[in-house]
């Protein structure tokens, strides 16, 4: 789950709503979302510890094709685009020391790619080369980045949180906490416009800006996706779920408090230093290094920067292991590549591993880490809905299965959760007409492809 959201997206939504009061109120909001679908996913995991996961889940409530159609977007935009959206973000992070990466490498018309672009592919091209040799590799790769990541977060919550509450920025920050304000920044003149929000508009704004902190929060499902490779899965799998989801949202509460104690919600977008330019025009969006430079100086930064590329690197790493058996469960069901579904030497699913790498490299040559994080997480909350309502079908169709751990607050919480989810994606498709419509154009393609599949169903 911790990868590079938590580090970028807070300076897109201080810049969406301009409010720490609404800044930290979609994050808990995130948090509560989150734990209620983990609450809710428990339940399927424990009934169905199968490999696939949510894959299984929906093809159990609702047939081949609809476990087809998540299958299909999971592989098109929501699994490879996150990995191409946290590898941009780690060529983001790397571009702190080398800030060549961001020239042009070549162009060809309208085409071009970047040094920051060639690493990202490189990054993940080098994962998918540790997690083919087997399931004990990424295991080792996982646990030591997930490690960094843990001990640059807890330092710059504990350090921010020590040096900056009660100073002169956090009263500042929280003087006027529910005057929200939307700011276009130009990027040619760094001239600036802003726009009081009330009302619908504000709505409006906060529904369209809790995408970047839901994504921050996404994958926290790909854990049911390596179901058969954990033990004693009926229970380690619901209670990861929770676990997971719980630590990570109050890790990330505490984290952007810190930044609110440490830097200025509003900054100077024309200035060079962290502490001017303030959370809102963090450059680059870094405002996870921008804090740590104002606690250290520029070395702080320096040193944040470096485990933002471990924890991007980290997460990738989780992401490309997961993401290789929820094909690998597909093409057994005859709905992917045939070769998919089998294994390596090192028995793990290599030739998965391997499709999932190629197009993941394709997006990243979009190299637009907004456009990315904004159609994947889209897609993402369509099939979360659509597989927490499948407790509801399942327990009507399938009432005496053994369940080992029940939905917690069913029916309650998982009402409230498809309530919510299909609300922010409405605003979503109201506000973010492109970016929303296109994750859910891609959705509606696998249809036909479904269909041309099934001739060569084996």
């Amino acid at each position: 789950m911790i990868g590079s959201g938590i580090f970028i997206v807070t300076s897109i939504m201080a810049r969406d709503v301009g409010s720490a009061g609404w800044i930290l109120t979609l994050w808990v909001l995130t948090g509560l979302i989150t734990v209620m679908a983990a609450l809710s996913y428990g339940e399927l995991a424990g009934m169905l510890p199968n490999a696939g996961g949510q894959y299984v889940y929906i093809q159990r409530a609702y047939g081949k094709m609809m476990s087809f159609l998540y299958g299909w977007t999971v592989f098109t935009v929501i699994q490879t685009g996150v990995i191409a959206a946290v590898a941009m973000a780690f060529s983001k992070y790397t571009a702190v020391f080398f800030p060549g990466l961001n020239t042009k490498l070549f162009s060809l018309g309208t085409f071009s790619l970047s040094y920051a672009q060639a690493l990202a592919i490189f990054s993940v091209v080098v994962l998918t080369y540790f997690n083919a040799k087997g399931i004990q590799n990424g295991k080792r790769i996982q646990l030591f980045f997930t490690l960094a990541k843990l001990t640059a977060l807890f330092g710059l919550i504990v350090l921010g949180l020590s040096i900056g509450v009660g100073s002169e920025i956090w009263n500042a920050n929280f003087q006027d906490i529910w005057t929200a304000k939307q700011t276009i920044v130009n990027p040619e003149n760094k001239t600036i416009t802003i726009q009081t929000l009330t009302g619908f508009a504000l709505a409006g704004a906060l529904g369209a800006t809790i995408i970047n902190s839901l994504f921050s929060s996404d994958a926290w499902n790909n854990v049911t996706f390596i179901a058969s490779e954990i033990k004693d899965p009926k229970r380690n799998i619901p209670r990861s779920l929770f676990l997971g989801t719980f630590i990570v949202t109050v890790i990330y509460i505490l984290a952007n408090v810190s930044y609110l104690a440490l830097l200025p919600l509003w900054g100077n977008p024309a200035s060079t230093e962290a502490a001017s330019q303030g959370i809102m025009f963090a450059s680059d969006d870094r405002v996870g290094s921008g804090a740590a430079t104002v606690i250290f100086g520029p070395t702080g930064g320096l040193i944040m920067a470096g485990l933002i590329m471990i924890s991007t690197f980290g997460c990738n790493n989780g992401l490309i292991l997961a993401g290789s058996r929820l094909f690998y469960a597909m093409s057994k069901d005859g709905l992917f590549f045939r070769r998919a579904g089998e294994l390596n030497e090192n028995h793990v699913p290599g030739k998965a591993l391997w499709i999932q790498c190629v197009w993941a490299c394709v997006l990243c040559l979009s190299g637009k880490y907004g456009d990315l994080l904004e159609y994947s997480t889209f897609a993402s909350l369509l099939f979360y809905m659509l597989t927490i309502g499948g407790i509801f079908i399942l327990r009507k169709k399938e009432p005496d299965v053994d369940r080992p751990y029940k939905a917690f607050g069913y029916p309650v919480i998982p009402l409230f959760y498809i309530l919510i989810t299909s609300c922010i994606c409405a605003v979503l498709l109201i506000y973010k007409p492109w970016t929303a419509g296109l994750g859910l154009v891609i959705v509606l393609l696998g249809i036909p492809v479904y269909f041309f599949s099934k001739k060569y169903e084996h």
